[in-house]
């Protein structure tokens, strides 16, 4: 198996795992900047995350355009996938995703910032990106690169931006970082939620921040993580594969 074959079943199961953990269900993708392609992305035919194959893995070009559509029916948001990777080079692999626990942040004056240990992936400040501010009255889906871009320049350096009564979007170096990024960020949340209504919050410092995060991007943790989640997934070593 090549490395491009194995960054594409890291794909199918990334998609699995954000599923299983209930982050996307119906709705939500994932994608990666094609690994010999810098200037193309691979993203799932418009499926829901836990049924994708690689079968159904599509090449893009930056602006959204199939290179091999086959009569499949696309995302809609593919210009949140484009508009990011053009916008970073550094970038190598995207999700966005619709929790239900990051939802209430995108859409009060309480900010999303990390106040559990393992959250620390997620950075000290989370940008809220409002498509009518520059867009007017849509329907909150990001289906232009105009769009795009503009989310884009909202997310700027940072791994995570949410985005205003709609989801967020988390933007790193490997597919195994977003999806722990991901996972951990609504983790955040839901604790979150709750410890506001104890009292005041203490949140993680800038230096706990960055020693945290440092560790967390380690390969053995990334290896660790990413081992027990493929597994509940079905996608352990010993698990289904799929083709």
């Amino acid at each position: 198996m090549t490395n491009s074959d194995e960054q594409l079943e890291e794909l199918v199961t990334a998609n699995r795992i954000l599923a299983r953990e209930g982050l996307v269900y119906a709705f939500g993708h994932v994608s990666i900047r094609h690994p010999e392609h810098p200037d193309r992305y691979v993203l799932s035919q418009s499926r829901a995350p836990d049924l994708v194959n690689v079968s159904d893995l599509m090449e893009y070009t930056l602006e959204g355009d199939p290179l091999d559509q086959q009569g499949r029916t696309m995302y809609s948001e593919r210009p949140i996938h484009g508009g990011i990777y053009e916008a970073r080079d550094d970038v190598l692999a995207i999700v966005h995703n619709h929790s239900a626990t990051v939802v209430p942040f995108t859409v009060t004056d309480t900010p999303l910032r990390p106040m559990f240990h393992l959250a620390a992936l997620i950075g000290p400040e989370l940008p809220v990106w409002d498509i009518r501010d520059n867009f007017q009255d849509t329907s909150m889906l990001v289906t232009t690169m105009d769009q795009g871009r503009d989310l884009a320049r909202s997310l700027g350096d940072r791994r995570v931006a949410l985005m205003r009564g709609h989801g967020c979007v988390i933007a790193g170096k490997s597919i195994r970082e977003v999806v722990m990024a991901s996972i951990y960020l609504q983790v955040n949340a839901g604790l979150l939620l709750e410890s506001l209504r104890l009292g005041d919050v203490k949140y993680m410092t800038p230096g706990e921040i960055e020693l945290m995060s440092e560790g967390q991007m380690r390969p053995a943790a990334q290896e660790r993580a990413w081992e027990y989640w493929a597994n509940r997934a079905g996608q352990g070593k010993d698990g289904d594969k799929n083709a």
